[in-house]
């Protein structure tokens, strides 16, 4: 009876404590949109991917080129043509393979931009949010983003417009959250 009594005692002082916890919620995305050097920022990754992708596409269309040609031409070759036709191609492959690596890889010049551009942006954003918890006594601060899913969200919770007006910005109520 005395554990039982102890176990319930416990149980009722940790789910207390976690009710006293003081939860609040953002949406980055929204407040990313708000801030001007990030759509710009966001804008020349697009631009530069767009532009990196074309040029992929054209290398793969060159080795698309010579791969039919080698296919039309491949009964009128000697061995030799031939082998160094096949080299040809493959060696346009390996070059393809190894650009779209070094622009579109795990660490490659998207990414490094990427960090470039976005990172200090983020990283303004979340002193803002560290700020406006400590400021609110806010324990926990959830991001509503891509990752987390809310089945439901108490609007009164959502700080998103105080991290845009504490960044320096106004919200605006067309970006729809």
């Amino acid at each position: 009876m005395k554990k039982i009594f102890i176990i319930l005692a416990f149980l009722t002082l940790t789910t207390s404590g976690a009710f006293a916890q003081r939860f609040a919620y953002v949406d980055s995305e929204y407040i990313l949109k708000h801030i001007p050097e990030y759509v710009s920022a966001q804008k020349q990754l697009d631009d530069l991917s767009v532009q990196w992708q074309e040029e992929v596409d054209n290398k793969y269309g060159e080795i698309e080129k010579l791969y039919k040609a080698y296919q039309n031409d491949q009964v009128l070759l000697n061995e030799d043509m031939r082998r160094r036709r096949e080299d040809e191609i493959v060696k346009k492959e390996k070059e393809a393979k190894e650009f779209q690596r070094q622009k579109f890889g795990y660490e490659g010049e998207l990414y490094q931009q990427r960090i470039r551009l976005i990172k200090p942006i983020q990283d303004r954003v979340a002193k803002a949010i560290q700020d406006v918890a400590s400021n609110q006594g806010l324990d926990i601060v959830l991001d509503k983003g891509n990752e987390v899913t809310f089945l439901y969200a108490n609007p009164k919770l959502d700080k998103s417009n105080e991290i845009i007006t504490k960044l320096g910005f106004k919200p605006d109520a067309s970006l729809v959250k």
